[in-house]
């Protein structure tokens, strides 16, 4: 007969799947430090010798890192989704900046019109609450808290849209962005047209996810970026432009 004995499953290996489904969702996110073994051991219900064997074998996958003194630590898991000599290439090439954009666009556009359908009431309220954010924002005119809410709203979306892969695909492409692998998104923050039309943009999004209308959700997504891909390719005929002017200066000068 196709029968096989049931197994209690280790208390220690119940832990651990809870803390991996943590890591999956992004709920716990790199970097982010673990309570303390009591601490873990009275919510879990569970004793300090399983959650010790459960973050023991989740170190060796990897998945958490011990610091000395500082504790236990969501790994960096997202750094290692590409490699140090891609991430320069990424860098030193403009081609990468514009495809990086379209990919943003299609992915984004994606995660926008799977939020309408898949997103919780709490999932919009979090969006929603971003976007609160950024207007506060706005006044204050300050373009690394802009850029930072930006980031933030935009990942929300993502993280509204309930896919794992695309969830941390995704990650991974923002921490870049944020280190300036791409570009200094600061930069479109600079000019004051571009402070107005962006947090217009970002209304447009937020307000077609409340609404729950993936057609226009996706729609303003796609004008979002189409409008950032422009603004960046004229910012780098200004650099240019004025690096020649540069040297026509200094040409100009030398000449006496």
């Amino acid at each position: 007969m196709p029968f096989q004995k049931i197994n209690a499953e280790k208390l220690s290996h119940s832990v651990m799947k809870q803390i991996e489904l943590l890591i999956l969702r992004g709920i716990l996110r790199p970097g982010e430090r673990l309570p303390s073994e009591r601490d873990l051991a009275e919510r879990l219900g569970v004793s300090r010798p399983s959650v010790r064997e459960a973050l023991a074998e989740l170190s060796s996958k990897g998945l958490l890192t011990t610091k000395a003194g500082a504790g236990v630590f969501v790994a960096d898991v997202l750094g290692s989704a590409f490699s140090p000599a891609l991430v320069k290439l990424f860098g030193s090439h403009d081609e990468a900046v514009f495809d990086y954009i379209a990919f943003r666009r299609d992915m984004e556009g994606l995660a926008a019109e799977r939020a309408t359908r898949f997103a919780s009431d709490t999932d919009l309220n979090v969006i929603n609450a971003i976007f609160k954010k950024m207007e506060a924002a706005h006044p204050k005119r300050n373009p690394t808290d802009e850029a930072r809410l930006d980031a933030e709203f935009h990942l929300s979306i993502i993280e509204a849209s309930h896919n794992v892969i695309m969830l941390h695909m995704m990650r991974s492409m923002f921490d870049l962005l944020r280190e300036g692998v791409f570009y200094n998104r600061s930069v479109i923050f600079k000019q004051r047209t571009n402070r107005a039309l962006l947090l217009d943009q970002h209304r447009a999004i937020n307000d077609a996810l409340q609404a729950r209308d993936p057609d226009a959700a996706r729609a303003a997504v796609i004008r979002h970026l189409d409008y950032v891909e422009t603004a960046l390719s004229d910012q780098q005929k200004f650099e240019r432009n004025e690096d020649i002017a540069r040297l026509r200066f200094e040409h100009e000068q030398s000449r006496g």
